[in-house]
């Protein structure tokens, strides 16, 4: 950027650092600042009878400030929250040079640098909790300028709300924002509670490859890159499945992993090209016992959040405690579209998609056709959290045959509030009936389906080797934080989402205001 495209704002900020060092104080200064203390830890803690926090140092962003002649109030905001500082000219300044209160802290320092405070708390005579500074040091001097939110008889002004910005620079976001972080937190926090779940049954976290000579495990359309010391094209990793039930070939019992997922698709509110997907594969289990193994994940999930197992989505109070309903996909079909697909071949399907008025194309084949009646008809009805179950084969690559009726497979889906939130799975452990059907994979995507299956000859042959019943579930972190938080997209849960380029460097700026 070229020092004439800063507006005025910004270029006096230029020259106070420069001034700053002028004067011989160290804007950047690389030194540790030994902060023993934080605005949460004095709030909680501070007792003015015990006298403690005597010697507090702290450090953080000035938000405001009140310049009164020889004594001020300023507000710093540290990782947990703001306080208020009481600065007197000559307690920061004990000598005869006030240098650092009438130059530096007065006209030098602005909204959003970073600064360091040494001293002692203490209630002033207005009851407030402040802390009265002793020594102030410049960590780091802001070139930008912060949005000014303020708020005035109720009223928000000037907030930092325009999504565009939010998400293209999260880093402003997070500053005047702090609400923002509690989300973020509780993502942490949800990704915390699975992992201990998991750990409990004994289950063991590992790590699988991104990149990827074929990209399994998923009917997606992939990311591809080429390597260029191999001479061989890689894919990103749409899913981790096919790894994850190599290692319960090779004798594990139980594995997960938390795996970034990347899928060359469409985005909306709810969908990213980069995702965090959990899966994790369980040996001598089925679809039946995993979910019992989900509904009491997501029970515990739902209490360590919000304390309750009941609370708002999306506008709908949603009950997260165990057992859901389960109800099987044509069953669901015949519930909420009115009509009996069970046994249809793909003729049948595709007048039946026509008489309910259902896109369809022609590289879509039976399991295509029957998700597209799916989604446009129960989808939508499916607001507390119900288990659909017992797919067609034709929808299901992956998934062993149902042991009662060979036409379906024994597969559920998780709704919540209209939105799939987690796949599962009875896996198929055949490699003669895995082959054909990967086969028939193949057949679609010559038929023009870009997201039907590769397949992939190493995975048959782990499967010859002999895989024992297993049963695994895929759950998307992004979507089930958005339920968990109430996030209405799924930018609001992913510090840095993907977006559009930006159509003119006069974007990157955020509106400002100095204030005192």
């Amino acid at each position: 950027m070229e020092i004439t495209d800063l507006n005025e704002q910004e270029l006096n900020r230029r020259e106070s650092l420069q001034k700053l060092q002028e004067l011989g104080v160290n804007p950047y200064p690389a030194a540790e600042f030994p902060v023993n203390a934080t605005t949460a830890q004095i709030k909680a803690e501070y007792d003015p009878e015990k006298q403690n926090f005597t010697d507090v140092v702290i450090a953080g962003r000035m938000m405001s400030r009140r310049i009164m002649g020889a004594a001020s109030f300023l507000e710093i905001q540290d990782s947990c929250g703001r306080i208020q500082i009481y600065v007197k000219r000559d307690e920061i300044c004990p000598d005869e040079d006030k240098t650092m209160y009438n130059v530096v802290f007065k006209k030098l320092l602005d909204i959003g640098d970073i600064i360091g405070i040494e001293g002692y708390a203490f209630i002033t005579q207005t009851g407030q909790l402040s802390i009265h500074a002793k020594k102030l040091t410049v960590l780091s001097k802001s070139l930008r300028v912060l949005p000014i939110v303020k708020e005035k008889d109720g009223e928000v002004y000037d907030a930092f709300a325009d999504p565009e910005l939010r998400y293209r620079m999260r880093y402003v976001d997070l500053i005047v924002n702090p609400h923002v972080k509690e989300t973020f937190m509780k993502r942490t926090m949800i990704v915390n509670t699975m992992r201990q779940y998991f750990n409990e049954h004994g289950y063991l976290e590992v790590e699988t490859p991104i990149l990827q000579p074929i990209p399994g495990g998923a009917t997606a359309r992939p990311f591809i890159t080429h390597h260029n010391t191999l001479d061989i094209p890689l894919y990103m990793r749409i899913a981790n499945e096919l790894y994850l039930k190599r290692l319960i070939v090779g004798g594990f019992d139980g594995v997960y992993e938390f795996a970034k997922d990347f899928r060359n698709e469409g985005m909306d509110r709810t969908h990213n090209p980069e995702f965090t997907c959990m899966e994790i594969y369980v040996a001598y289990k089925d679809y039946k016992w995993m979910m019992r193994f989900v509904e009491n994940m997501l029970e515990r999930i739902a209490v360590t959040l919000n304390g309750k197992t009941r609370f708002d989505v999306w506008g709908n109070e949603i009950e997260f405690k165990a057992p859901y309903r389960k109800l099987p996909m044509l069953d669901a079909i015949k519930e909420y579209a009115g009509v009996d697909i069970s046994g249809m071949d793909e003729a049948a399907l595709r007048e039946t998609c026509k008489k309910l008025d259902v896109p369809v194309t022609p590289s879509m084949g039976v399991g295509k056709l029957i998700d597209a009646i799916f989604g446009e008809y129960c989808e939508k009805k499916l607001i507390q959290p119900t288990f659909i179950t017992d797919y067609p084969v034709e929808m299901s690559p992956l998934t062993k045959r149902h042991r009662s009726n060979q036409r379906l497979t024994e597969r559920f889906e998780l709704f919540v509030n209209g939105k799939e939130l987690a796949n599962a799975y009875s896996e198929l452990n055949d490699p003669i009936d895995q082959l054909d059907r990967f086969n028939e994979q193949v057949r679609l995507k010559d038929a023009g389906d870009d997201e039907a299956m590769y397949i992939d000859m190493d995975f048959v042959r782990a499967l010859e080797y002999g895989m024992p019943p297993t049963s695994g579930l895929g759950m998307g972190i992004d979507r089930l934080t958005m339920m968990m938080t109430n996030s209405t997209t799924i930018q609001d849960v992913i510090f840095f989402p993907q977006m559009r380029p930006q159509k003119a460097a006069s974007s990157e700026t955020v509106k400002g205001e100095e204030s005192e």
